[in-house]
């Protein structure tokens, strides 16, 4: 295709190993940081050693800290700024976005205060409808990315025309293979919520109960994200799909997931403030438990995982207890994500 600059916002890992992608694929791409600092590393040193310490980053990328020079003459610009500071990056944005820029955001999260999604988010900020905004997500580890590591992954996107625009930009080398998906509310559930399911996993580990342990959460966690998305009117093919089964099993099991990692050191008996200081980077699945938490009652479904990892990080429960009382539960039926979705319609 057509060489085009391109933007991404922010300079994190994730925003890091993206912009590797698109520079592969023979694009311009300018990469926005908050400091010129870490700009100035990028363009000298092309390296990133914070975010990505081991990935060498092509000439294709320049950084630059100054949002207005990142996006002038953009025909894509991707965000992948944390969950807690998408609007504030929307907002700064949306003065100097060019109007025919396609939209990306690549953030799996929920806005805290509001609980709304990203892509809601994004369209409030950029004065955009939700049929313009795309979603990138599924099983992608930034570190793998970066280096160039088979990678699968879905656009999300109510605009075939936007899905198919952005299937484009990103799938032009032979490592990042890319599908598209019209279940935009879908994808972006299973994005967020995987992320407590990775926590529970990472506590699991943490205490030592092994493979079988891991397995059910990993197993009753997608039927939570399933739950909760069916409530809300997603597609239930969604979830068994890239962004939700596949990205569950990739976050669950990887000692690259910061939310893994987190549940592990939780185990440990750190305490959440602890833990949040020692990773120095945001662990969305924080958040994204008071989030889904919140949805749970907004929308009546049981979301028994979720429940107990809330409290643990905000009620003071112990990781072990917060496991056994999972398996002390009442007799359930397997199916009871489709049963109570089909109830509440």
């Amino acid at each position: 295709m057509d060489r085009k600059r391109t933007a991404v916002l922010v300079a994190g890992s994730w925003g890091t190993a993206l912009a590797r992608v698109l520079a592969d694929n023979g694009h311009e791409v300018v990469l926005w940081t908050r400091t010129a600092e870490q700009a100035h590393e990028i363009n000298t040193r092309r390296r990133n050693s914070r975010y990505l310490p081991d990935a060498e980053l092509p000439d294709g990328i320049r950084a630059v800290h100054r949002i207005e020079e990142a996006l002038q003459g953009a025909a894509l610009v991707l965000f992948a700024a944390p969950s807690a500071a998408m609007r504030e990056v929307a907002r700064l944005a949306s003065r100097h976005l060019e109007p025919e820029a396609l939209v990306v955001h690549a953030t799996k999260g929920f806005e805290r205060d509001t609980l709304k999604r990203m892509s809601t988010v994004l369209a409030e900020e950029l004065g955009r409808g939700h049929e313009h905004i795309v979603c990138l997500s599924g099983p992608s580890h930034a570190e793998e990315v970066a280096l160039r590591h088979p990678t699968t992954v879905v656009v999300a996107s109510l605009c075939a025309e936007c899905g198919k625009a952005a299937q484009d930009f990103f799938m032009n080398n032979a490592y990042f293979r890319v599908y598209t998906n019209p279940d935009l509310l879908g994808v972006e559930i299973s994005g967020a919520v995987k992320n407590i399911i990775a926590l529970g996993a990472g506590l699991s580990d943490g205490l030592g109960f092994g493979d079988n342990a891991k397995a059910a959460l990993i197993t009753r966690g997608l039927a939570e994200i399933a739950r909760l998305g069916m409530a809300m009117g997603a597609n239930p093919l969604t979830f068994v799909g890239l962004a939700g089964v596949g990205d569950l099993v990739a976050t669950c099991t990887s000692r690259h997931s910061r939310n893994w990692r987190a549940g592990s050191m939780l185990a440990q008996g750190l305490s959440l403030e602890e833990v949040l200081a020692r990773m120095g980077m945001v662990v969305e699945g924080v958040r994204t438990t008071e989030s889904a938490y919140a949805l749970a009652r907004q929308y009546q479904v049981e979301m028994p995982i979720t429940e107990q990892l809330h409290a643990v990080l905000f009620e003071g429960k112990s990781s072990r207890q917060a496991v056994l009382d999972l398996m002390a539960r009442d007799k359930t039926h397997e199916n009871n994500a489709l049963i109570s979705a089909d109830h509440h319609k």
